[in-house]
């Protein structure tokens, strides 16, 4: 992955809408606007499996863009003049959807299909379902422009909670109403030497669910130049709740695949009160997402720290049939970001259920450095064992969940902070090749412990350091409890990694605290 100036998944969409079946908007109905639909095909999940595996077993070709220089001038703020029009709104049962316009970071164009008892009909591209400038450079596509993607909207019209935007990515707004990180069907070759092959939905089909609310089954064929794949999104939106999004994907691979991404995230980290030293800005934090969490197959619970890199770190996680996991925001203090324009306290976490067997492999986490919040540095995904070769079918299914936080652990204290500061005795010379790290947890098991318990801090630290001075105290006034300690780095690695937890007679206390340190970044200056 590259960083790139405006990324899919980084742009802050307003968000267009999409089209229905037979049943259309009131407001739609009363001005008789009927979109223009073609033939009715059959269809259901196994003819999209037939035609991703007919693709599979074709050359790859991709998407000829007719004439790129008049969407190159749909730039961001041009794209975002372009207002679909609400009276073109089009219900899929009691789901509203709307369009995308094609632009400058979305020139390949996506088909669009309703579904209605067995039978898929496209929804035919006409300019008249978007209001723009009269000086839009959009107007010099009308001809043969098309979709971008969708979304689907409140019952109001005002808002959307899904969007389907760019190559395979996908958001909602979570339990706050507030976009933040990203979804991916599927990543390939992510965080290697060579360029990220970016695989893209092409096709979309959109049926009624049967559960009330605004809720729709979303089938999307997938294409690229090493695998085509068929899937099947349930997604539910609870407003104030979240979105839980039941996903069944069938893959076909035209190539073998050195990284292979199941149930990809992407998010953004630039700085938080772990590492207040990486930027020069006027909020105490600013990130997306704070932490990956695992739930091991094994049952540990582990909390990894996000990190803005220097450099392009990859971080493996062994373990087999995973039971979870997500990028986290768990920091849901106003006060800790000061950001009353994106309120990033308000940005969902998304966790990753696996169904079935996953077998081994590991979550993977990718890490990119960045100077900004534009970007979208930080991806995490599944990567099995066992890779695909030219010719081979995988299936996977899991359900993602878009709420606050990950689900609860009901034995482990969680981490609620993690805080990285000058090393040594305050007082005292501070030593250069030192810093200080603290670690706050809260929860049921540690609550109700005081300093007269046993209570130790369990560390153990990689290459390149040596842990001086843990204790583990009660935070005053409060249940929560802190592990302190100093980490002295001796100079022969540029990443140095701990594994921490709190324990009582040996058993754990906490979840289990993986942090990864780069000295070169705190190093004096």
């Amino acid at each position: 992955m590259t960083n790139r100036s405006v990324p899919p998944s980084r742009l802050s969409f307003l968000l267009l809408p999409v089209l229905a079946l037979s049943t259309l908007s009131s407001t739609a109905s009363a001005q008789d606007f009927k979109p223009e639909l073609g033939p009715a095909e059959p269809f259901s999940f196994e003819t999209l499996a037939e035609e991703a595996k007919g693709l599979s077993q074709k050359p790859f070709e991709a998407y000829p863009v007719e004439q790129p220089e008049l969407f190159d001038a749909i730039d961001y703020d041009a794209h975002w003049k372009i207002v679909f029009r609400k009276d073109h709104t089009v219900d899929v049962g009691d789901a509203p959807v709307q369009f995308f316009h094609q632009g400058r970071y979305f020139k390949e164009p996506v088909t669009i299909k309703v579904v209605e008892d067995g039978e898929a009909r496209e929804v035919l591209y006409d300019a008249q379902y978007f209001d723009m400038p009269d000086d839009s450079p959009a107007k010099a596509v009308e001809d043969f422009a098309g979709f971008a993607g969708f979304r689907v909207m409140r019952p109001d019209l005002k808002t959307d909670w899904i969007s389907f935007l760019g190559a395979s990515y996908f958001r909602t707004d979570g339990p706050d109403g507030q976009y933040g990180l990203s979804a991916r069907a599927l990543a390939v070759d992510t965080g290697l030497s060579r360029p990220e092959e970016f695989p893209r939905f092409t096709t979309f089909y959109l049926e009624e669910d049967d559960k009330s609310g605004d809720n729709v089954v979303i089938y999307a064929l997938l294409d690229s130049k090493s695998v085509a794949g068929a899937y099947r999104i349930e997604a539910e939106n609870e407003d104030g709740e979240g979105q839980v999004l039941n996903i069944k994907s069938r893959l076909f691979f035209r190539e073998p695949v050195e990284r292979l991404g199941i149930a990809p995230l992407t998010s953004m980290y630039w700085y938080s009160e772990t590492h207040r030293n990486m930027a020069f800005d006027w909020r105490p934090e600013v990130h997306d997402s704070d932490g990956l969490e695992i739930l091991a197959g094994s049952g540990e619970q582990i909390w990894r720290p996000l990190n803005n890199p220097p450099r392009v770190v990859t971080s493996s996680f062994y373990d087999e049939n995973p039971k979870g996991f997500g990028l986290i925001q768990r920091d849901r203090n106003f006060d800790h970001y000061q950001d009353d324009g994106v309120f990033y306290n308000r940005r969902a976490s998304a966790w990753i259920e696996p169904e079935g067997d996953w077998g081994k492999g590991m979550v993977q986490l990718v890490e990119l450095p960045s100077d900004d919040e534009i970007y979208d540095n930080i991806v995490a995904y599944w990567l099995p064992e066992d890779l695909p070769k030219a010719g081979d079918e995988r299936d996977f299914s899991y359900t993602l969940t878009w709420a606050k936080t990950a689900p609860p652990s009901e034995r482990l204290a969680e981490t609620t902070a993690s805080r990285i500061g000058r090393g040594g005795v305050p007082g005292q010379p501070r030593p250069g090749d030192q810093v200080k790290v603290v670690v706050d947890f809260s929860g049921p098991a540690v609550e109700g412990l005081t300093d007269d318990d046993d209570v130790e801090p369990e560390i153990t630290v990689g290459d390149g350091a040596e842990v001086l001075n843990a204790y583990a105290m009660q935070i005053v006034g409060t249940d929560d409890w802190r592990l302190t300690y100093d980490l002295k780095f001796d100079g022969t690695a540029d990443t140095v990694d701990v594994r921490a937890y709190l324990a009582e007679d040996g058993e754990p206390l906490t979840e289990t605290w993986l942090g990864q340190l780069h000295p070169a970044q705190f190093a004096p200056h």
